[in-house]
């Protein structure tokens, strides 16, 4: 939703387009317990980039893609890699920052998130982009200054053999910069989306946004994770920002059909997505109003010492 206008025929008016057959993989599978991150968490393919980007991005990555930014600048580095790159929120406004002779690799495990961010990006002989899975990454050993990292380490299936990667391609004394979500219950429209299907959904609730984005919060497990990777020097700042909406509708779309919550709702009960997507903005105007909304989010900074 760049400049914050919708387009006729939005997903805010519109019932969902189809679904793709690498979305309903999931269709018969159910999560046993919420500890572990399924296989599908990871699936972000079909429409879910374009809306992830449309209305995830502006509603919630925004104002962190700005402090991480800022943050990262601040080290001037000169060779920078991007794990986790997404529709390229992050990319979007650090690349402007950088120094004219600065170069910036990004990458990420989906090369359907990876296309799309691409051509929303305008043209920088200084970006390079490319598909790479944060275990094992395709770059040569002390290549990097600063790696950074945009609210993708919670869905590493292995995060110390991620970070030991991303130690791997760092200069010593290389700095790695990422944020995770905090936990849900710090993170209002989430916590809302959750709760309202957990209601639609009483036997087998969807519990993707719990489970894997605000799944990994404990910053004593985030330290000693880094520490076993080889990191020094590991700082942990909790930030909060709002998260803004002209109306309750547009994060129950967010959520219900720019994430891969999608896929769960799709599995449990074909053909009830809308169903859900109204469900879920009725409980977010329930708890801020049905006019413009605005919620808390959540989430840890950390910057490590290579």
């Amino acid at each position: 939703m760049p400049g914050g206008r919708l387009k006729p025929g939005s997903l805010l008016s519109r019932k969902p387009p189809e679904t793709s057959k690498s979305m309903l993989v999931s269709q018969a599978i159910r999560p046993m317990v919420d500890a572990a991150m399924l296989e599908t968490d990871k699936i972000f393919a079909g429409s879910i980039p374009e809306n992830y980007d449309r209305y995830m991005v502006p509603l919630i990555f925004e104002p962190f893609a700005a402090d991480l930014a800022r943050r990262a600048a601040a080290l001037s580095p000169n060779a920078v890699l991007e794990i986790a790159a997404g529709t390229g929120a992050l990319t979007r406004v650090l690349v402007p920052k950088l120094s004219s002779g600065a170069s910036y690799t990004a990458t990420d495990l989906s090369q359907p998130m990876l296309d799309y961010a691409a051509s929303q990006q305008a043209s920088d002989r200084r970006i390079e982009w490319r598909q790479a899975d944060a275990l094992a990454l395709p770059f040569e050993t002390a290549a990097f200054d600063l790696v950074c990292c945009q609210f993708g380490a919670m869905f590493f299936p292995d995060r110390i053999a991620a970070y030991r990667e991303a130690r791997r391609v760092l200069k010593p004394g290389g700095h790695f910069l990422f944020n995770v979500w905090d936990r849900i219950e710090e993170n209002d429209f989430a916590n809302d989306v959750t709760n309202a299907l957990a209601e639609m959904f009483p036997d087998d609730p969807p519990r993707f946004l719990a489970r894997t984005p605000h799944g990994y919060h404990d910053k004593a497990v985030i330290r000693r994770d880094l520490e076993a990777a080889g990191f020094q020097s590991v700082a942990i700042e909790t930030t909060t920002e709002q998260s803004r909406a002209p109306s309750p509708r547009l994060p129950a779309v967010a959520y219900c059909q720019g994430t891969v919550l999608r896929n769960e709702i799709e599995a449990r009960e074909p053909g009830k997505l809308q169903a859900a997507t109204d469900r879920a903005a009725s409980a977010i105007a329930g708890k801020h109003g049905s006019g413009a909304v605005a919620a808390r989010i959540q989430a840890h900074v950390i910057m490590a010492v290579a």
